[in-house]
């Protein structure tokens, strides 16, 4: 799978980006990155987003123990790899049918915390167990929501390109291809949204801190991120408005 955002829908943290990281492109010009995801996987589907970005899936050679699924409901696009274990739990909470995956489990539980949610968007990820990691993007609102399980169970990267704008893929190659070496895993136990950056579901309310990351070569290719126990994080979250109202206007 593969993900490309404009900076103006998802602002990468500033500690990814490597001044000078070499080989790094912008991922978006001319769909670049899309067609290279293209060459590597010669049935893949790719949703154009306009001046957002990119969207890109593929069925072909995936684990049979983390398969990929992709779905669209009313402007809601979303990708995920991986398995949900609590699927009988959350297909009742959130009043789904019994057919409904795990791909349409996480785009209802986004729906729920945009409209009406009477909790924290963490809870939406802490919710979900088992092996995962997920990419979705609301084109009504422009805004990115992503997360990753604790272990870092599903291949997961995401890196800065040349422009500031975020790449996310379970494909490392594809990510050093448009990031050069302002990549890195996409941390464990952490979710990204467009309104609240990035951020622990495990520990909500502590800061994340850039750790430098370094290669077998010893140079510098982007930062991982540790929840700093020391510092807390100010409260912010996804707004909570009616379903008639504009929740763009909060981004």
């Amino acid at each position: 799978m593969l993900a490309v955002f404009d900076k103006c829908v998802a602002k990468s943290p500033e500690a990814l980006q490597i001044p000078e990281s070499g080989t790094s492109v912008c991922a978006l010009k001319d769909g670049f990155l899309g067609q290279q995801f293209s060459c590597v996987h010669p049935n893949s589907m790719t949703i154009n987003l306009g001046s957002s970005g990119l969207l890109a899936y593929s069925s072909q050679n995936q684990n049979p123990l983390l398969p990929r699924l992709f779905a669209a409901v009313d402007d809601i696009f979303c990708l995920f790899e991986g398995h949900i274990e609590n699927i009988p739990h959350l297909k009742q909470q959130y009043g789904l049918s019994k057919t409904a995956n795990e791909v349409i489990i996480i785009i209802e539980a986004y729906r729920t915390l945009r409209d009406r949610g009477p909790y924290p968007p963490q809870q939406i990820v802490r919710d979900l167990h088992g092996k995962f990691a997920f990419v979705l993007y609301d084109s009504s609102a422009k805004t990115t929501f992503l997360a990753a399980d604790p272990d870092g169970s599903v291949p997961f990267f995401w890196g800065t390109d040349s422009e500031g704008n975020l790449v996310l893929s379970d494909d490392a190659d594809i990510v050093k291809q448009g990031c050069g070496k302002s990549f890195a895993p996409f941390p464990k136990g952490c979710f990204f949204t467009t309104s609240g950056g990035l951020r622990s579901y495990e520990h909500p309310q502590n800061e994340l801190k850039p750790v430098p990351r370094v290669d077998s070569s010893g140079e510098v290719c982007g930062a991982t991120f540790k929840v700093d126990s020391k510092a807390k994080k100010e409260a912010t979250g996804m707004p909570r408005v009616g379903s008639a109202a504009n929740w763009s206007q909060n981004y």
